[in-house]
């Protein structure tokens, strides 16, 4: 409980990923860009945008911001439920004790340090749900008999499945845990020798299927089946025309890529010393115990998915926080093990929670990141509209389209809707101004809007711009810039 109202109170800060805006521009009406888009369309976050645009309809950022605090709370909650140990002698309840407030601290300060990943994206929905699974599917492979709580149950992860399938493209880690849930149960079963019945692996076998099968009950049917496989081809660049996604894109680039062109370089050290240790330590006790525990297992899938992408890192922590080890603490005799663990645990937290404190006066009470998103640029565009087509940074297309619909955007976050020879063309503004200034005239192009600070790889172009003469800067803030073309 102590982590999970940290981790509340860590993620209140405003809503940085500008991937919410199209999210929430969609939730009002599909949003489409003037540029050609992939097909088949699969809106694998319907349901995620559903409940955000409702949620931002009530209270707006603010209140949006409470919901994704609240949701990352219950995650870990979820998460850090099933570790409950007991103990029968005083003795070994006040090393419990000791060892439990040791993890708490340590879980803590990982906390505040990645406090910025608990962010308003899919996933959280993912984690949500895997949260449930992560306590359900346990108890109810387990339990050899078919009672009315299990059908209950069963009942509930199959609705659960089914929402998740338009609710984000992980929705394939439902079954995929169920598979490691069920393949534990039978490999400990054989172990003690109480084996399972023909009948109960196969209500156990067929249950999985229908996890598997949720995305058939849905309208885009083999194209939601298969856009998990589309997901993990870009995030990987398995193949030549998905490349270009896994190596540009920053969240899909693996740590150590990150860390070698020196971004984010004390969070990647961090986060590659975590996520080596925490295969270790899943080696190490999956070793020992000669099992495939399914703590154990996920610990090592999902430290291995972080090193492929530094966007994975929030599907490892809460299953890091729910596997750390105990830490053994020893006292002297005269000293009472539980006050002074106490101390230690309360000084480091107390000034941990100062510095989040602290960190609130840099937010703006609107909790909306407008060094992020063109807060101002877009008011001014209302305001000045123009006759011909829009170019803008993908960052800046969400929040374009939910603030100023009437005017179709060039390109947004969804990338997974656009081809290789797109993206790859789009890249090439920046280090390629003439090719710009050629597809502006192609495609009709008259105003341009980039960003000057957050992902800044415009200042060749923008240069550029500045010195033709068929070009004006219309329009500039602090964090943004708007273009106009000159009209003949």
């Amino acid at each position: 409980m102590v982590i999970a109202v940290f981790v509340i109170l860590f993620a209140i800060f405003p809503l940085t990923d500008t991937d919410i805006w199209w999210h929430l521009a969609c939730a009002r009406e599909w949003v489409t860009t003037w540029t050609p888009v992939r097909t088949p369309v699969v809106n694998v976050h319907e349901y995620f945008q559903l409940a955000v645009g409702f949620v931002y309809g009530l209270g707006g950022a603010p209140l949006l911001v409470a919901f994704k605090a609240i949701l990352w709370g219950v995650v870990f909650a979820l998460f850090l439920l099933p570790e409950n140990p007991k103990c029968h002698c005083e003795v070994r309840r006040t090393a419990a004790i000791s060892s439990c407030m040791w993890r708490s601290l340590v879980a803590v300060v990982l906390l505040f340090v990645f406090r910025y990943h608990f962010e308003m994206r899919p996933v959280l929905f993912s984690l949500l749900f895997l949260g449930i699974y992560w306590n359900v599917l346990p108890r109810l492979f387990a339990n050899s008999r078919l009672t009315p709580v299990n059908t209950l149950f069963a009942v509930l992860i199959l609705a659960i499945q089914w929402t998740w399938c338009k609710t984000q493209g992980l929705y394939i880690l439902g079954p995929l845990f169920a598979v490691l849930v069920l393949t534990a149960g039978i490999w400990n079963s054989r172990k003690s020798g109480d084996k399972f019945s023909r009948k109960a692996l196969a209500l156990r076998g067929a249950f999985v299927v229908a996890l598997f099968a949720m995305p058939f009950l849905h309208r885009e049917g083999l194209a939601l089946f298969l856009y998990p496989f589309g997901l993990l081809d870009r995030l990987l660049g398995l193949s030549p025309s998905a490349a270009i996604f896994a190596s540009e894109i920053a969240e899909n680039r693996s740590p150590f890529t990150l860390l070698m062109a020196g971004e984010n370089t004390l969070e990647c050290v961090l986060m590659i010393l975590l996520c080596l240790a925490g295969m270790g330590l899943a080696i190490w006790r999956l070793y020992k115990n000669r099992r495939p525990g399914v703590l154990n297992v996920s610990l090592l899938a999902t430290a291995i998915l972080v090193l492929i992408a530094e966007r994975n890192f929030v599907l490892f922590l809460p299953v890091l926080l729910a596997t750390l080890p105990n830490f053994p603490f020893r006292t002297p005799h005269f000293t009472s093990c539980r006050l002074l663990s106490t101390v230690y645990f309360l000084l480091p937290t107390f000034f941990i929670f100062g510095l989040w404190v602290r960190s609130l006066s840099a937010y703006d009470i609107s909790m909306v990141a407008y060094q992020r998103v063109p807060v101002d640029a877009t008011d001014w565009m209302q305001k000045h509209p123009h006759k011909g087509k829009l170019f803008n940074d993908d960052r800046a297309g969400g929040y374009l389209a939910l603030m100023n619909p009437t005017d179709s955007i060039y390109i947004d976050g969804r990338f997974i809707l656009k081809t290789a020879d797109f993206f790859e063309r789009y890249l090439n503004y920046a280090k390629d101004p003439a090719l710009f200034m050629h597809d502006a005239d192609s495609l009709g192009i008259d105003r341009a809007l980039f960003p000057l600070q957050y992902y800044a790889r415009w200042d060749t172009l923008l240069r550029a711009l500045q010195q033709d003469s068929r070009w004006h800067l219309a329009y500039r803030d602090e964090y943004f810039a708007v273009f106009d073309k000159m009209i003949k």
